[in-house]
C-alpha cells in the first residue's frame, strides 16, 4: 500500500528476509532528513574515526544503502562487521530480523515544511528526474502521499511507535542544530561506545564543524539544511493547507517538530 521507487520492485520478499546481524547499525530516514549529515556523525562516533580522514573518504561508499540497486543485496551480505547500512524503507518493509532483534537502528526525522522543500529542490537538480512543475504542485503530491517511499506521514509515525524499543533510537533533525552535544552523548550511549570528557568535547566540536560545513557551504543552495527554510517559499494559503493535512493526518500522534528555531 505503499509508493516505493521502481528499483525497489520484485525485491521486497528478499529484503524482508534479509539476514541481519546483531552488531549492525542501522541508519533509517525518510528521504532528505538530514541523512547525510546523520551518516557523517554516526560514523565519527561509532568509529572513533578521525574527521580529517572522513573529509578525505566517500562516506556513502562505506554506508550502502539496502534497497538500491548498488552494491546490490548479495555484496551488503558479505560486507565484514560491525556493517553501517542505510535505508528509506517504512518501518514494516524494513528486514523482519529488524523487528524483533538486537542489532541497532537510528532514525532521524525532520519537520515535513523543510523536507518538502529540500526533497523538491533535490528533485529539480537530478537529471533522471528533471522534476519541472511548481513547487505548489510538488507539495500537494507530498501532502497526498505521491512521492517514492509513500506517506512522509505514515513513516515517522510507524517509526514513533517503536521510539521505546531497546534496539531504536529515535532522533530530530532540528535538534541536531539546536542541541548537538545531548544528540552526540544520545549516540555514544546508544552505540555502546567510550570516550573521555576530552574526547567528547572534541567529538562534538567536529560534529559542529561538519554541520557547518553541510549548511553554509557556498557550493550549496543557500542555507539548504537549515532549520526555517520552508518560510522562503510557502506562500500563506500553502502554509494554511499544509497545516490542515498536518493535523488531519498527524493529529492523534504525539510527536511534535520544530519549525524553525
Amino acid at each position: 500500500g505503499a509508493l516505493l521507487p521502481p528499483f525497489c520492485r520484485g525485491k521486497m520478499e528478499e529484503i524482508a528476509n534479509f539476514p541481519v546481524r546483531d552488531s549492525d547499525v542501522w541508519i533509517v530516514t525518510y528521504p532528505k532528513s538530514g541523512t547525510g549529515l546523520l551518516q557523517e556523525v554516526v560514523y565519527l562516533v561509532s568509529q572513533g574515526a578521525d574527521p580529517d580522514e572522513i573529509g578525505l573518504m566517500n562516506i556513502d561508499e562505506q554506508l550502502p544503502v539496502l534497497e538500491y540497486p548498488q552494491p546490490g543485496l548479495d555484496i551488503i551480505k558479505e560486507l565484514t562487521s560491525p556493517r553501517l547500512i542505510k535505508s528509506h524503507l517504512p518501518y514494516r518493509f524494513l528486514p523482519s530480523d529488524l523487528h524483533n532483534g538486537n542489532s541497532k537502528v537510528i532514525y532521524m526525522a525532520r519537520n515535513p515544511k523543510d523536507l518538502v522543500v529540500s526533497y523538491y529542490q533535490f528533485h529539480r537538480s537530478l537529471r533522471t528526474m528533471s522534476y519541472r512543475g511548481t513547487f505548489q504542485e510538488f507539495c500537494r503530491r507530498f501532502m497526498n502521499d505521491k512521492l517514492g517511499y509513500g506517506s512522509w506521514f505514515e513513516h515517522v509515525q510507524e517509526f514513533w511507535e517503536h521510539h521505546m524499543d531497546a534496539n531504536v533510537l529515535f532522533l530530530k533533525y532540528e535538534d541536531m542544530h539546536k542541541d548537538l552535544a545531548t544528540m552526540v552523548e544520545q549516540l555514544v550511549r546508544f552505540l555502546g561506545v567510550s570516550y573521555d570528557k576530552a574526547q567528547l568535547e572534541s567529538m562534538v566540536e567536529h560534529c559542529h564543524q561538519l554541520i557547518d560545513q553541510c549548511c553554509n557551504a557556498e557550493a550549496l543552495p543557500v542555507g539548504r539544511g537549515r532549520v526555517g527554510l520552508w518560510k522562503d517559499i510557502f506562500t500563506v494559503s500553502m502554509n494554511e493547507k499544509f497545516d490542515l493535512v498536518y493535523k488531519q493526518k498527524m493529529g492523534k500522534c504525539d510527536l511534535t517538530f520544530d519549525f524553525y528555531l
